[in-house]
């Protein structure tokens, strides 16, 4: 009788524990998903400093783009600035197919789509983040974001885009 006692208990235990562990994992991707949504908020609202907010102000913050590599929070933030000054040149971005994985209780992953559409040209490319929970919440530690061929904005390039794109959706269904 005791020992079945204890296998319940045992039981019990492991059961809230496995499942306190998968609401945290839940919890975490979701404030994970919340920052890159914040991100975009600011960007779109051309809050460039507010945007930065979700970088660890750290001088090991990472950036990797094209042939460029670059450390420090600070010169993360000067990059943008100089590309990108003002809300015009700014434009809108948008995320999309974003995978977030969860490496541990304070590490994650996250892939996904970037888009900015602007007056002149819209661009896209993708994205790998490494972000750590830190004190302030989470933080991204390492970003490297690759861009793709920029497509200017025609009323035949947006027929083009949406060939691609069903093609695309036609060619993952065969899969």
């Amino acid at each position: 009788m005791k020992n079945l006692y204890a296998a319940c208990l045992l039981f019990g235990v492991l059961l809230v524990g496995c499942a306190t562990d998968k609401h945290a994992t839940g919890s975490s991707e979701q404030e994970v998903r919340a920052l890159l949504d914040r991100q975009a908020a600011d960007w779109n609202a051309g809050n460039l400093q507010a945007f930065m907010q979700g970088y660890a102000r750290s001088d090991s913050t990472r950036f990797a783009s094209g042939s460029d590599i670059l450390l420090g929070w600070q010169t993360v933030f000067d990059r943008y600035r100089r590309k990108y000054g003002d809300k015009q040149t700014m434009g809108k971005l948008t995320f999309s197919d974003v995978d977030v994985q969860m490496l541990g209780p304070e590490s994650a992953f996250a892939f996904g789509r970037w888009h900015l559409t602007r007056q002149t040209t819209n661009t896209s490319g993708l994205y790998t983040l490494i972000l750590r929970k830190t004190t302030a919440g989470w933080r991204i530690v390492h970003d490297h974001t690759a861009s793709a061929s920029p497509w200017p904005v025609t009323p035949a390039s947006r027929i083009a885009r949406r060939k691609v794109r069903t093609s695309l959706r036609n060619d993952a269904r065969l899969c």
